[in-house]
């Protein structure tokens, strides 16, 4: 079972940065792609970003590319979420995920963003 533990959210003003955190235990990190989602109050769970557990590879959503960054450090059982250029709409609770192949197997509890304008 994995357990994952996000932190690093908080209040910002528009065009501020944030970086997220999220620390996993209880598997082996490296065996996992990792993702972070974020979801506004009544809108869908919206995957923002993900990198993958082989080669590194990344996507980003559209409204994502150009201003958020995804890390991993194995060493470290962590995966980050540089965002700059933060916007209003960004304001959600941003969670992390982990999965092994397709499906997103395990998630945190998330994160609350807030982007003041």
């Amino acid at each position: 079972q994995v357990r994952l533990v996000e932190s690093g959210g908080g209040l910002v003003q528009a065009g501020g940065s944030l970086r997220l955190s999220c620390a996993a235990s209880g598997g082996t990190f490296s065996n996992y792609g990792m993702g972070w989602f974020r979801q506004a109050p009544g809108k869908e769970r919206r995957l923002v970003a993900a990198i993958s557990k082989n080669d590194g590879s990344t996507y980003y959503s559209d409204s994502a590319k150009g201003r958020f960054t995804i890390s991993r450090d194995n060493a470290k059982n962590t995966v980050y979420l540089q965002m700059n250029s933060l916007k209003p709409e960004d304001t959600a609770v941003y969670l992390c995920a982990a999965r092994m192949r397709v499906i997103w197997d395990y998630w945190g509890q998330g994160t609350q963003v807030t982007v003041s304008s």
